[in-house]
This record gives C-alpha cells, sequence and structure tokens, in this order.
C-alpha cells in the first residue's frame, strides 16, 4: 500500500510539472498571437489591396509612383506600364510594383 500512495504522489507531481509548463510558455504564444493580428495581418491585407490597385489599371488612368512621378498610362503591359510624365510629357516605362497610387477613381469603386 505504501508503494501505490508513493506511486500516486510522483504521478500528481509529474501532472502539476507538465502544466507549470504550460503557463511558463503561454505569455509567449499570447505575445505571438497579438503579433500576429497587430502586425503581420494589416501587412498582408495592404499588400493584397495593392495587388487588387495594380491589377485594375486601365489606360488613362492618373498614377503617382513610388519615385514621386505624376503621370497618366499610356500602356499596360504583363510586368510593366508606360506612363506619360505631366510635366514635359516624356514617356517612361515603369514595373508595376512601383506604382504606389491610382489617382484615378472609377465608378466601381464608388459603389463600394
Amino acid at each position: 500500500m505504501l508503494i501505490t500512495l508513493a506511486k500516486a504522489a510522483e504521478t500528481a507531481n509529474g501532472a502539476q510539472a507538465g502544466g507549470a509548463g504550460l503557463l511558463m510558455f503561454l505569455p509567449l504564444i499570447l505575445i505571438f498571437a497579438l503579433m500576429y493580428f497587430m502586425m503581420i495581418r494589416p501587412q498582408k491585407k495592404r499588400e493584397k489591396e495593392e495587388k487588387k490597385m495594380r491589377d485594375n489599371l486601365q489606360v488613362g488612368d492618373e498614377l503617382l509612383t513610388i519615385g514621386g512621378i505624376y503621370g497618366r498610362v499610356i500602356s499596360l503591359k504583363e510586368d510593366a506600364v508606360v506612363i506619360e510624365s505631366k510635366s514635359d510629357h516624356s514617356k517612361l516605362t515603369i514595373a508595376r510594383w512601383a506604382i504606389q497610387q491610382n489617382l484615378t477613381i472609377h465608378a466601381d469603386a464608388n459603389e463600394k
């Protein structure tokens, strides 16, 4: 009977030690969850909206590049866009990823 009580005590101590280990990692898990919802998720949402904006460009749209150049879309290619600058009407070929903002408001954007 003494051996059974000793085994029961060891089992109870082992269960408490396992629970304490989980409680020790709980703050760390909460910090990672908070970082995901405060930093990573909004960044992915922003990237998704930017990709949608770049994919929905049309000829004639006014845009702003990452470098600060204002222009109008002349033609669209797969990975590049040809724009005409506002100041001297020169044509520039830029990558799609270099477009920061579409300044033209379309009718389908107003419906949302």
